[in-house]
């Protein structure tokens, strides 16, 4: 059976703003406008593209599921728009202090994400902006990259694509 290589990304502050009181719905959801052409580039390359988000403020009660499946509608329909698409989305729905193994930066989702995609981790990447996404990378086995304020989405998807 063969096996797919994957690009994880974390979804606040790789594909939207982060805000520090979470982003609960999609009016506070601010899509980064240039996200969709390294996604494109990486599908192209024969990535799947998965996203693992850790989202407590659904246990901490500030949103619903229901407004998280519409903040993931709405960055879907954007990328769609733009001739491209995430291939799934897994959330973490606990606080840290519900100690589950799901929670970045434990590596429950990305080990589903592994089995249910048939996943070729060592040829696979993770790209979070912060530290718990890039120990969820490494103690999956995949290589990974950090985002931040001058080393965006563009930049590290340019990284990956010149290393293969």
């Amino acid at each position: 059976m063969n096996k797919s290589k994957s690009v994880f990304l974390d979804r606040d502050g790789v594909l939207n703003k982060n805000k520090d009181d979470y982003v609960k719905n999609i009016s506070e959801l601010e899509i980064f406008p240039f996200i969709s052409e390294p996604i494109k580039k990486l599908q192209s390359a024969g990535f799947k593209i998965i996203v693992i988000t850790n989202q407590s403020a659904i246990n901490r009660g500030l949103m619903t599921k229901k407004h998280l499946n519409e903040i993931h509608e709405k960055i879907q329909s954007f990328l769609i728009q733009h001739n491209t698409k995430i291939d799934y989305f897994y959330y973490c729905p606990h606080t840290p202090a519900q100690n589950c193994s799901c929670r970045k930066p434990k590596t429950g989702l990305l080990l589903k994400a592994i089995d249910d995609f048939l996943i070729d981790i060592p040829n696979s990447w993770f790209i979070g902006d912060r530290d718990s996404d890039i120990q969820a990378g490494q103690s999956a086995g995949c290589k990974t990259l950090k985002i931040q304020h001058d080393f965006n989405l563009v930049k590290a998807v340019d990284l990956i694509l010149k290393s293969i």
